[in-house]
């Protein structure tokens, strides 16, 4: 029976220091409108007990999903770049794994061993978040995991992928890039009722083209008679690769601002697209990605939005005295939008949604450099893998 108490209670997901009746290091305390006060390990935990702000693991590895999932995270996220650091973190099971599949698999070229990799740690991790998919009837749980970024221009290869994707476990979701074959792709996956999490995303314009394809996705298979109701889809907005894009600009152009003004870029954009989101009902979510500071987080707090900080930033945020308040509906500093505005024509591109056409999403400059980087990491997840079942003989000498 008091086995069976305790299951009760971790069900209820009860902050820690409730259950002991102690608090734990770093934990903050928030003053209700009851009399009494609840203490909550950490500002995350926090978020996630009293706003409708989820958080998901920007990561893979097994211990990072486990601190994020104790901290409140009820999501994750998988690519060729992720799958790189997992390597390095659990080179002990994954190495193994490599030259098992080279067995396995004879034929196969190191890419095609690469994505098999991808594919498997995706589906072990998923298997992590599968009792909180289920209790979220699909909303939240989910393993977000990402198409081959060479296929950016194809969306028939991308709903091929997404397919496939989808059948590893119920808990997927499938990130397809925001291009313009992307915003095709997602409505036919959205249709097929695969939830989608749009990534390679910056800006209102390409927020917005995502909504409405998903939108039209669900409305077909509503007419079909078709469920949707455990769909979960997402929007990810990197919004601090547009910081990084207008770091760069400032730079090469010479352009002088107060430079904090820049830090404001992604959170900007982000807060304009949640507002136009809200106003137009749309039936996805937005997701903070691509941490640069701590206002991806703090500034978004309060929307029924997602964060997705990586691990490190997850444990910087835990260690912070930053207060857990809703700031999602607070307007950017006016000056701060128009001086932004006033400078940047990629900024006015990022906010202004009619100024970024979806046959001009491709050219956008952080789509350029996320694209190159993806691609990169899909050769170098095939030169990692080169490396164990063909190691370089001079080394071993």
């Amino acid at each position: 029976m008091a086995e069976e108490m305790v299951a009760e209670v971790l069900k209820l997901n009860i902050p820690q220091s409730i259950k002991t009746g102690h608090r734990l290091k770093g934990e903050k305390t928030m003053s209700q409108d009851v009399q009494t006060s609840v203490a909550y390990k950490s500002p995350l935990y926090e978020m996630t007990h009293t706003t409708p702000t989820c958080l998901w693991n920007d990561s893979a590895a097994e211990s990072e999903l486990a601190y994020s999932m104790e901290h409140g995270g009820v999501g994750a996220t998988c690519n060729p770049v992720i799958v790189l650091d997992v390597l390095k973190k659990e080179s002990q099971v994954w190495n193994q794994r490599i030259r098992d599949l080279a067995i396995e698999m004879p034929h196969a070229t190191e890419d095609e061993i690469g994505w098999k990799l991808v594919e498997e740690i995706s589906a072990t991790r998923a298997k992590m978040l599968l009792p909180v998919f289920e209790a979220h009837k699909g909303k939240n749980g989910r393993l977000s995991i990402q198409t081959d970024p060479h296929n950016y221009r194809n969306a028939k290869a991308l709903l091929e992928q997404a397919l496939r994707f989808h059948a590893l476990a119920p808990n997927m979701i499938v990130k397809i890039p925001a291009t313009a074959a992307g915003i095709e792709a997602i409505e036919e996956v959205t249709y097929h009722g695969i939830s989608i999490n749009a990534t390679v995303s910056f800006t209102v314009a390409q927020s917005i083209a995502v909504a409405e394809a998903v939108e039209r996705g669900l409305k077909r298979r509503e007419s079909e008679g078709k469920d949707i109701s455990q769909m979960g889809s997402v929007c990810t907005i990197m919004v601090g690769r547009l910081d990084d894009w207008l770091k760069v600009t400032a730079e090469k152009k010479g352009i002088i601002l107060d430079p904090g003004y820049l830090e404001w870029a992604g959170v900007a954009a982000f807060k304009r697209a949640w507002q136009l989101y809200r106003e137009r009902g749309y039936r996805i979510r937005l997701l903070s990605a691509a941490f640069r500071n701590h206002m991806h987080w703090s500034e978004l707090i309060g929307g029924d939005v997602v964060i997705s900080p990586p691990y490190k930033w997850q444990v910087r945020l835990n260690a912070s005295d930053i207060d857990v308040q809703k700031r999602i509906d607070k307007p950017v500093d006016a000056h701060i939008v128009n001086e932004l505005l006033d400078k940047f024509v990629d900024f006015r591109r990022a906010y202004d949604e009619k100024l970024l056409p979806v046959d001009e999403f491709d050219a956008f400059g952080p789509t350029v450099r996320t694209l190159r980087q993806f691609l990169e990491a899909t050769h170098e997840l095939a030169s990692r893998v080169r490396d164990i079942i063909l190691p370089n003989p001079d080394s071993l000498l």
